[in-house]
């Protein structure tokens, strides 16, 4: 048997123990459960069942993602209405949250702030309710000049919405977020308002810090977030670190969502899922679980993932 010489076989070790500290391990992923709190399905995806992405297509697409439960909000709302009545929807698992979407058709995003017709099919919606059981938020609207959010259909929108404890999904900036909460009843204390994208504009993570202090039911949903991730060495999308601090600031005020705005998205679906759990695997586990899943659970009255 021949030994070899000790120092060699000493700098090596050194060498591995070197390398073995100067590289992190890579985080593995986050295996959980997901609710996706913020999915469209909308007219062209399904058009009637014959579209690209029937309602068995987009099912397929939640349950190789690992989504268990979705926020469905629709244009128009027959989209939330065939998900939530379709027995395809109960037999692979998925809970439908379902919201009134505000659009009828494109040419409504410009003008519903003003058009009581709105006002009147909102509530129309909420009294006729789902398959799935009352509709449980309003929104995603869009705001595109943040001053329309003073418009007489915004205001009544967020008075209803507390009235019914409703939750409110607003693409919005930050600036409409004050507004929208100062025509709640409580001046936004009980406002259940979900900020689509956490300003998709990129609002600094200071303001975000700021609003979520001042506001104490305001969530955020993280799709199209600019400044979220950064790529590692690796190529990897992984929490920038700002973020990162946020989220462990704020651990029950955050959800993830698809944006499943255009059929594009749809095809997507599963990458768009696996990035977040990639970045979700930063997180300590309890933190992870709670903006994938337990989040929108406590929101929604959903059981708790362990």
């Amino acid at each position: 048997m021949m030994i070899k010489p000790l120092a060699p076989v000493l700098a090596a070790y050194a060498a591995t123990l070197l390398i073995a500290v100067a590289s992190p391990a890579r985080a593995v992923d986050y295996a959980g459960p997901l609710f996706d709190a913020h999915l469209h399905y909308n007219q062209e995806a399904w058009n009637g069942q014959a579209g690209p992405h029937p309602v068995a297509d987009v099912l397929a697409r939640m349950q190789q993602g690992g989504v268990r439960a979705i926020v469905s909000n629709s244009r128009p709302n027959d989209g939330t209405q065939l998900l939530a009545s379709s027995a395809q929807t109960r037999q692979a698992g998925v809970t439908v949250v379902p919201f009134i979407r505000l659009y009828r058709n494109r040419a409504d995003y410009d003008s519903w702030f003003k058009d009581e017709t709105i006002f009147d099919m909102v509530q129309a919606e909420f009294a006729k309710g789902t398959a799935a059981g009352s509709f449980k938020g309003i929104g995603e609207f869009h705001l595109y000049d943040s001053a329309n959010a003073n418009g007489p259909v915004a205001k009544k929108l967020m008075a209803f919405a507390e009235e019914k404890n409703l939750a409110v999904l607003a693409h919005v900036d930050d600036v409409a977020i004050e507004l929208l909460m100062a025509h709640s009843p409580t001046q936004g204390r009980n406002a259940r308002l979900i900020w689509a994208h956490t300003g998709i504009g990129g609002a600094p993570v200071a303001r975000v810090d700021a609003l979520l202090t001042r506001y104490p039911l305001l969530m955020g949903e993280l799709s199209y977030r600019p400044g979220l991730t950064c790529a590692d060495a690796q190529g990897q999308e992984r929490l920038c670190p700002e973020w990162r601090a946020l989220l462990l600031k704020y651990p029950t005020r955050f959800l993830i969502g698809s944006d499943t705005w255009v059929n594009q998205r749809w095809l997507y679906y599963t990458d768009l899922m696996k990035g977040y759990r990639t970045w979700l695997g930063d997180l300590p586990t309890d933190v992870a679980r709670n903006i994938a899943w337990n989040n929108g659970a406590r929101l929604f009255g959903l059981p708790l993932a362990p």
